[in-house]
């Protein structure tokens, strides 16, 4: 019988987005992770094979529990729309500055030219719209959205404001994340928002950078 895993390949995982956030996908190397997971080179080697197989292995980690953020947030806020930010901030806890934004959009790159990561990278893609639209569904049928609510068409827009909200932010620095994230998916929700809804949640504070 070999021995037993003291390291999960969940942790593992989870240090390898922390390194991938300082060091980019291209200039990581399995002994940034090692360090990171508090494991050897040689053990990751013999779990994912190389460092190709340990960024396949987190892409798709991150497909595969990108619902969960989205599931916390039903459990914790009874609002749809509350839960809705909640979720999009949760998604977007991982980065606190630029630079870390920058080493996760590195994976962009591996995203459009391989198409294994690509794969894992759509399945993301559909599976946070399908979160989305989810809430939004429920936020119809609670009264917190009104008017001619077409769902799948609001979720890419609020989709498209979740990622362009993050490049904005990393660009201008304006505030704390969380807090234009909130103000983006406000303003995008705000013409299906009852007219007796807090200011707040009626008139999402502008974004910087135009």
């Amino acid at each position: 019988m070999g021995r037993p895993r003291t390291t999960s390949d969940e942790a593992i995982l989870r240090a390898t987005g922390r390194a991938i956030a300082c060091h980019g996908p291209e200039g990581l190397t399995l002994a940034a992770v090692a360090r990171e997971a508090g494991l050897s080179p040689a053990t990751l080697v013999q779990r994912f094979g190389s460092k190709r197989g340990l960024l396949l292995a987190y892409a798709g980690h991150a497909a595969e529990t990108v619902h969960l953020p989205f599931e916390q947030a039903r459990e914790h806020h009874r609002s749809p729309l509350d839960g809705l930010r909640a979720a999009l901030v949760a998604l977007s806890a991982g980065v606190s500055t630029p630079e870390e934004l920058a080493g996760s959009l590195g994976f962009l790159r591996l995203d459009l030219t391989d198409p294994d990561f690509r794969a894992y990278a759509a399945g993301h893609a559909r599976r946070t719209r399908d979160e989305i639209a989810g809430l939004l569904t429920e936020a119809v049928a609670a009264g917190e959205l009104t008017g001619d609510v077409e769902v799948p068409r609001l979720a890419r827009a609020v989709q498209v404001t979740y990622n362009g909200t993050l490049i904005l932010w990393a660009l201008t620095g304006d505030g704390p994340l969380a807090a234009a994230m909130r103000a983006a998916v406000d303003e995008a929700l705000r013409p299906y928002l009852p007219r007796d809804a807090p200011a707040e949640n009626r008139t999402g504070a502008p974004l910087g950078g135009g």
